[in-house]
């Protein structure tokens, strides 16, 4: 989602911090991470997954040999989902987690610091604005979205860049 807040263009992401990251006690410096680079968090939740969401959340993989494992390790504990927001905030966040195959990943990235495997990588993030929009309506009711004053944009972004 799109949305202004004086002039300033925000979007909206979901990251998903997955079953290995939730075993491996890192949700909080997941969240760090997104947090120190200066993004919103404006909706966060733990949840345990089911059959039906991640069906509809990984449709694109049916038929694929390994979409029942993705399903089976998407189960094994609760997830935590968050909503952030900023300017240009989808790409920032699929950058900040690297390439999906954590051996893969570089270095600094969440992915490249914390996996070595392509289907327990750590984290799903939205890949495009469209997608973001889907997925946090997929996860998220709209009251559990939440807008308020964190910091001014000056203290973030230059004057030209809004």
């Amino acid at each position: 989602m799109i949305l202004h807040s004086h002039s300033l263009i925000m979007e909206r992401t979901l990251v998903i911090i997955k079953p290995g990251a939730i075993k491996r006690d890192l949700i909080g410096e997941i969240i760090h991470r997104f947090e120190r680079k200066g993004l919103q968090l404006c909706g966060i939740k733990m949840m345990k997954l089911n059959d039906e969401i991640l069906d509809e959340h990984y449709e694109h993989l049916k038929g694929k040999p390994f979409f029942q494992r993705i399903k089976d390790s998407m189960m094994k504990t609760p997830v935590v989902v968050c909503c952030w927001k900023s300017v240009d905030c989808v790409r920032i966040v699929h950058d900040m987690a690297g390439c999906t195959n954590g051996r893969q990943a570089a270095m600094g990235t969440i992915r490249g610091d914390y996996s070595v495997s392509v289907q327990e990588n750590i984290v799903h993030t939205s890949d495009t604005v469209e997608n973001a929009n889907i997925e946090i309506a997929r996860f998220f009711r709209e009251e559990e979205i939440f807008e308020f004053n964190q910091l001014s944009p000056t203290v973030l972004y230059a004057e030209d860049e809004f």
